[in-house]
């Protein structure tokens, strides 16, 4: 695992000043930690941070081939590189280590920009072909390694694996787009491919870019993969259990390639136990394991944990977070270098900080509920979108609108009739419905927490398009898949995948997840839904699957979710940290895009316990956070002592 970075000329061949390279490797050393590497010639220049976990000796990167016709700089891992080292062997190619970064060089002189669909893992890269001034990125299929760009004025690419380093290479700070305002307090994170600033995009999961210098220089993403949500096969219960224990066994083994200690986060929820449980049988000692707890038992899933270590006898250690995690928000806004409000990011970090105390590597569970159909709102959906198709549109938005504005919120109605939000989405269509599943502020909250300035910049648009685009190119009219088609081009890429990414690489851990092999997932999309939800219990053949590995108890609870007690922790103490959100010469009130006395009501009201505002008062401290600019009195501190603030081992100080 590592960061990239770069600066591409689109116009002719201008030098590039390795001081540019340096200010951008150096705000992502914790993503390497063991070393760095530059390549300029000519109007390109690469530049590399290295978490060394493959041919610890001879990866060192930027990486020339053999015949030094390319050069390329990649983050992440190929897991099938040792099978196309052997294709392309026996087509001629020449190997000089055994890196998976050398594979990539020589794909590329073998199959061009369709390398990339040969390749299995987790990926970023940037590869310059010398001989035919082509410079390529490529991000891989589900999105689990990042990858930014930014085509400048004076006819400049700039790239980088996180915001912070590219922001670096650039001449001053972008304005930040309104709209990515507006979807960050509707999703709790910038949806690909925007980010936060005008101007700065992310390489959509699944694209690529060739860019021809004397062509124009055209920056324009293409697509090499998209998840089908369109029906598989048909298949038995029995073949697809088999099939599936196969799939996961083949995707677990393939993940555990490392020449650096490798163990494994477990919550105790399904996914990660059952990965535990499958890397035990392939693991010649015990797994060593980490589990992150919390004091109210209504949040703490360890006990599950606990057993399922007790069962493979693992080398097993728990922690706790206590409330003052909070006081975290600074480096995390640091780590992600955008506004993120997904308040498990911070157990994930601390799990992240811990694994990193003992291992180099760690697998998780991640992508089991997007593949499996293991969230709650998926059954939720599938039932109102049953109601709609009854009923003509116009008699939906009349009645259940009618019921909606007339039905005070109830959240101790009983499901699966969940009163007012079950109105409101029987009364919207497919997207505006599924987009009141998956939103983490109301709609009437959202629009009174912006200010007039900001409402009127956003000209009306609506956070939701950004699900109706998604569901429009869905190539299924199945309710089902097309919500984990949705799921797995926002939720996942732009939430899950980033909390993980961006909390593990700031503790120099890489973190790999069997569950998100491409094939697998195209495959557990497209099973019948009677083999994904039964009822109201999602994962079913997940589950069944694993029934040979793990305690029923666990298997069939009641879903808990990675979260912590946030609500309760805001509402006593921490007036350091809530006191300046509602100050007027604040950097909420200052940023204009918040109504200060509006967020001033909502702490108000959580404090005194009138509302449960929790949600809404994390993501202005994020937001705060985030327009404090944290990363650049990171990137003075590192410039100052010469290096990454870590300590020999590369754990974060």
């Amino acid at each position: 695992m590592c960061g990239i970075a770069g600066v591409f000329d689109l116009k002719s061949m201008r030098p590039v000043a390795p001081e540019r390279l340096h200010r951008m490797c150096a705000a992502m050393v914790h993503r390497g930690p063991d070393g760095q590497g530059f390549y300029t010639a000519p109007g390109i220049g690469l530049g590399h941070r290295r978490l060394s976990v493959v041919d610890l000796a001879g990866g060192e990167q930027p990486m020339a081939d053999v015949e030094h016709r390319a050069v390329t700089v990649f983050n992440g891992e190929i897991y099938n590189h040792h099978f196309l080292r052997q294709h392309l062997r026996a087509r001629g190619h020449a190997f000089a280590t055994r890196s998976d970064t050398e594979a990539i060089l020589q794909a590329w002189h073998a199959w061009g920009p369709d390398a990339v669909r040969r390749m299995t893992g987790m990926f970023a890269f940037a590869l310059w072909d010398m001989g035919r001034h082509v410079l390529h990125l490529a991000r891989d299929p589900l999105g689990e390694k990042p990858l930014y760009y930014s085509q400048t004025a004076d006819g400049w690419l700039v790239f980088a694996s996180e915001l912070p380093a590219l922001l670096a290479g650039l001449a001053e700070e972008p304005p930040m787009r309104p709209d990515a305002v507006a979807d960050y307090f509707a999703y709790g994170y910038v949806p690909d491919p925007k980010t936060i600033y005008a101007g700065v995009s992310k390489l959509p999961p699944g694209h690529q870019m060739t860019i021809h210098r004397g062509a124009g220089g055209e920056v324009r993403p293409e697509c090499y993969w998209r998840l089908s949500a369109a029906g598989g096969p048909s298949i038995t219960p029995a073949d697809a259990q088999e099939e599936l224990d196969q799939r996961l066994r083949q995707s677990v083994q393939a993940r555990m390639q490392a020449d650096v200690p490798l163990g494994a986060f477990l919550s105790g929820g399904v996914d990660s136990s059952g990965v535990v449980a499958i890397m035990a049988g392939f693991s010649a000692g015990p797994v060593r394991t980490c589990a992150m707890g919390f004091q109210d038992p209504a949040f703490d899933e360890t006990r599950f944990a606990a057993a399922v270590a007790q069962q493979y006898a693992t080398d097993h250690v728990r922690e706790e977070v206590a409330a003052d995690a909070i006081g975290l928000a600074d480096r995390l806004a640091a780590a992600y270098g955008e506004p993120f409000a997904d308040a498990s990011a911070v157990p994930t970090y601390l799990v992240s900080r811990m694994a990193r105390r003992r291992v180099t590597v760690a697998l998780t569970g991640d992508g089991g509920d997007e593949a499996f159909a293991g969230y709650r709102r998926y059954p939720f959906h599938l039932r109102e979108e049953a109601v709609k198709r009854r009923l003509p549109a116009w008699l939906r938005r009349v009645a259940f609108g009618a019921l909606a504005r007339a039905y005070p919120k109830a959240d101790w109605a009983p499901r699966p009739l969940r009163a007012k939000a079950t109105f409101e989405a029987l009364a919207a269509d497919q997207a505006s419905g599924y987009f009141r599943a998956v939103t983490v502020l109301p709609e009437k909250l959202r629009s009174s927490l912006m200010s007039p300035d900001l409402r009127a910049a956003l000209n009306g648009y609506d956070p939701a398009s950004v699900i109706r685009d998604h569901m429009a190119a869905a190539d299924s009219d199945d309710p089902l898949r097309i919500a984990q088609y949705v799921d797995m081009q926002t939720w996942l890429a732009g939430r899950m995948l980033v909390k993980v990414d961006r909390a593990s690489m700031a503790n120099s851990l890489e973190v790999r997840a069997p569950l998100l092999d491409p094939d697998l997932v195209q495959w557990a999309v497209g099973l019948p839904q009677r083999l994904k939800l039964q009822g109201f219990d999602g994962k079913w053949l997940l589950k069944r699957t694993l029934e040979p590995l793990l305690p029923r108890e666990l298997l069939y609870r009641k879903k808990q979710g990675f979260s912590m007690p946030l609500s309760a922790w805001l509402k006593n103490g921490l007036e350091e940290r809530l006191a300046p959100l509602a100050d007027r010469g604040g950097r909420l009130a200052q940023s204009g895009f918040i109504d200060r006395d509006f967020a001033a009501k909502l702490i108000a009201e959580h404090r005194a316990g009138r509302a449960d505002h929790g949600q809404a008062i994390w993501a202005l401290i994020m937001f705060d956070a985030f327009l404090a600019r944290p990363w650049q009195q990171t990137q003075a501190d590192r410039h100052q002592s010469g290096g990454c603030p870590l300590s020999v081992s590369g754990v974060a100080a």
